[in-house]
């Protein structure tokens, strides 16, 4: 009893040492069990399996970063420091990094899936349809028994009661999910079930919600002539049909109230529109009334010949500038004419003719100019004004 002893404070810190400086990164991979969030923003829980367990802490600073929210049951693989809390005497692991046991695999494959899809044009959005504002059919893809339907009902029913509802059965996690749930898009299609359609389910795991991430999926979204709203699971949960449907909502709840206008909210804008309407026509009525009350029937044929009048004096006027103006033009043009005329009949070789003048040709029936140009005893042709005379030629002077 005569060794040096340690005071539990020091014995506590040469554990803290030497845990903090052998276990500065570690990578732990456990279900999570305890956890409980701090009025001080930070998450506390355990990791356990089948033969130990070991306290961990999250803090908010790093919470803000998780695209999921931890609880009671997932298998999670996380990242960080062993830590020794000396009050206690206990140490845990302080997380900078967490996820989903397995998410990083899945995670990798989906954007592989993504970017593959997205270069053949699935994703574009002018593929995109824009939903019908007062769909009468709306067929729900999903469980028949679980709680995203029950919740798309109840909206339904409580905003759009005459919408006609068509469930189409299918389960939403599991191996047979995913083509199932594309046989019932192609269903929809093929008999046009449906003016729109809801394809989804409630929250779950990255793993619950891979069916909706299947290729088969996602090309069926794709190529439905219907139009498509994607509600998989809770605003944070995501899938590859929500990139190719037409419209992505954060919960089934709000893939309802998308899809259904609220029928009261519709017919009491109706109602205000009537009265507004029914209150313009009434101002406009009474407007004209008071327009139309200074003319009354004795003086109604005055006041309209005191506004057409002048009118007509000034039509008047303009006709008899016209006429004038036309004759006036007339008049030069004739002149213009008579005058080319005269001189058109100068030049003309009939007015020749007609003042006794004739035509001579010979043989070849060219006109004789020039009496050398004819031989003795040629026949020649004369043509006067009127008629033709054949002749002999007997004598040349030149």
């Amino acid at each position: 009893m005569n060794a040096k002893h340690l005071t539990v404070s020091e014995l506590t810190e040469q554990i803290r040492l030497s845990l903090e400086g052998s276990f500065s990164f570690v990578c732990v991979e456990g279900e999570v069990s305890n956890c409980r969030p701090a009025s001080s923003g930070h998450l506390y829980f355990s990791l356990k399996d089948a033969g130990a367990k070991i306290d961990a802490v999250m803090f908010k600073n790093r919470l803000r970063s998780l695209t999921f929210e931890p609880k009671d049951g997932m298998l999670l693989r996380v990242r960080g420091s062993l830590s020794v809390y000396a009050p206690r005497g206990t140490y845990s692991i302080v997380c900078e990094e967490m996820e989903i046991a397995g998410a990083g695999e899945i995670l990798a494959m989906l954007e592989k899936r993504k970017q593959k899809l997205a270069q053949e044009g699935l994703f574009d959005e002018d593929r995109k349809k824009e939903l019908p504002r007062f769909p009468g059919t709306i067929g729900v893809v999903s469980s028949p028994t679980g709680a995203a339907l029950r919740d798309i009902l109840n909206v339904l029913q409580r905003r759009a009661s005459g919408v006609r509802v068509i469930i189409l059965p299918a389960p939403v996690q599991g191996e047979e999910a995913a083509s199932l749930i594309a046989a019932r898009i192609k269903q929809a299609n093929q008999w046009k079930l449906a003016d729109v359609l809801i394809v989804g389910r409630g929250g779950g795991s990255l793993e619950d919600l891979l069916p909706f991430s299947d290729e088969e999926v996602v090309r069926a979204v794709a190529n439905s002539k219907i139009p498509v709203v994607s509600a998989v699971g809770h605003e944070i949960d995501w899938a590859l049909c929500d990139f190719s449907a037409d419209l992505r909502a954060p919960t089934p709840s709000a893939a309802a109230e998308l899809v259904s206008e609220n029928l009261v909210i519709i017919a009491s804008l109706v109602q205000k529109m009537y009265a507004d309407l029914i209150n313009v026509i009434r101002t406009r009525m009474e407007r004209a009334r008071l327009l139309l009350k200074p003319f009354d029937i004795q003086d109604m044929e005055y006041r309209i010949r005191s506004i057409l009048q002048p009118r007509l004096i000034r039509l008047d006027d303009a006709k008899e500038a016209l006429i004038d103006a036309v004759s006036e033009k007339c008049a030069i043009l004739r002149g213009k004419i008579e005058l080319v005329s005269a001189v058109i009949n100068a030049s003309s070789p009939l007015a020749a003719m007609e003042r006794g003048f004739s035509v001579v040709t010979d043989s070849n029936g060219k006109i004789v100019r020039n009496s050398a140009k004819v031989k003795h005893g040629e026949k020649l042709l004369i043509r006067p004004l009127k008629g033709e005379i054949t002749a002999t030629v007997e004598k040349i002077q030149i």
